[in-house]
C-alpha cells in the first residue's frame, strides 16, 4: 500500500527555518522530519512513498538522490582508476516517487495530481509535518471495516494556554490546558480508499480539508480513529524546540523499537 505525503507547502509559520528549505526538509536531531515519518511508516510495512513536493521541491529530490551516499561510508579513488567504493552501505527498502504538484497548490489538489501513481488502490495519507505514535495497523483495520472513504486519526491537542478556574471574579487556580477539555482534530495519519480522488479537483484552490472532507463527512463517508497517544506537529519553532528536546532525551515515543 502506498503512502502519500503532503510536502509541498510555505510552511510560512516556521519561517525561521522554511525560508531556506521546504518544512519537511527541517531537521529533528539532523534529519529531516520527513525522514521520522517515512522511517515510521516503514516500521508497519509501509515501504512505498508518494512525495507532493511544491515550494524548493527540489531540495527533496536531491536529499534522496544522494541519501544512498550520504548514508553510507565511501572511498574515492582519484588514481588512474576514477573509482568510488561504497562500505557499509545503508539502504532503506524504500520506493520513493516524488511528483511536483505546484508551488502554490492546495492540498487536495495535490493528492489529485498524484493520483495516476496511486491507481485504483487504497492509500495511506498524511502531513509532511507531524510525527507521532499512532497505531497505524489499528487504523487501517478499522478503516477496512468501516466501509468509509476516508478514516482520519483524531487527536485532542493540549491548549497552549493555561486555563483559569474561576468563582465569580476570583481565579482559584491555573492550570494548564488538557486535552479532555477541547475537541478533537485532524491529525493526519489517513487510510484513503481510491474513491476520495472523486471529491478533488486537480485545480491549485482545491483544499482537502474543506469542501471535499466535509462533503464526505455530510455523506457518512468520514470516519475517525481516536488516538490518545502522542502526537506533534511541528507548525512552528517553539514545535520544533519542542521535537529536538524530546528527541535529545532519548526514546522519543515516534520511534519504534523496530527502528532504532
Amino acid at each position: 500500500m502506498k503512502v502519500v505525503v503532503l510536502a509541498g507547502g510555505l510552511g510560512t509559520r516556521i519561517s525561521e527555518e522554511s525560508y531556506l528549505k521546504p518544512k519537511p526538509m527541517i531537521t529533528i536531531g539532523e534529519q529531516p522530519i520527513l525522514w521520522h515519518i517515512m522511517k515510521y511508516y516503514s516500521s508497519f510495512g509501509f515501504h512505498d512513498f508518494v512525495i507532493c513536493c511544491g515550494y524548493k521541491g527540489y531540495m527533496i529530490k536531491e536529499y534522496f538522490a544522494d541519501y544512498y551516499l550520504h548514508r553510507s561510508d565511501v572511498t574515492f579513488d582519484f588514481s588512474a582508476e576514477n573509482r568510488m567504493t561504497v562500505h557499509q552501505n545503508v539502504a532503506e527498502p524504500w520506493r520513493v516517487t516524488l511528483v511536483d504538484t505546484g508551488l502554490n497548490t492546495q492540498t487536495g489538489a495535490r493528492i489529485k495530481r498524484v493520483q495516476k501513481y496511486i491507481g485504483d488502490e487504497p492509500f495511506m495519507l498524511t502531513y509532511g509535518d507531524g510525527v507521532s505514535d499512532v497505531d497505524l495497523n489499528a487504523l487501517l483495520k478499522q478503516h477496512q471495516a468501516s466501509g468509509k472513504t476516508v478514516t482520519l486519526t483524531g487527536i485532542q491537542p493540549g491548549g497552549r494556554f493555561g486555563v483559569l478556574d474561576l468563582e465569580g471574579q476570583a481565579v482559584v487556580g491555573f492550570r494548564e490546558k488538557a486535552k479532555e477539555d477541547g475537541g478533537w482534530i485532524n491529525g493526519g495519519f489517513m487510510a484513503a480508499e481510491p474513491g476520495l480522488f472523486d471529491y478533488l479537483s486537480a485545480e491549485e484552490a482545491c483544499i482537502l480539508e474543506r469542501d471535499p472532507l466535509e462533503t464526505l463527512a455530510r455523506e457518512g463517508k468520514l470516519g475517525i480513529y481516536k488516538h490518545s497517544g502522542f502526537w506533534q506537529c511541528m507548525d512552528t519553532q517553539r514545535d520544533r524546540s519542542q521535537l529536538e528536546a524530546i528527541w535529545s532525551n532519548g526514546n522519543p515515543p515516534w520511534v519504534r523499537s523496530e527502528i532504532q
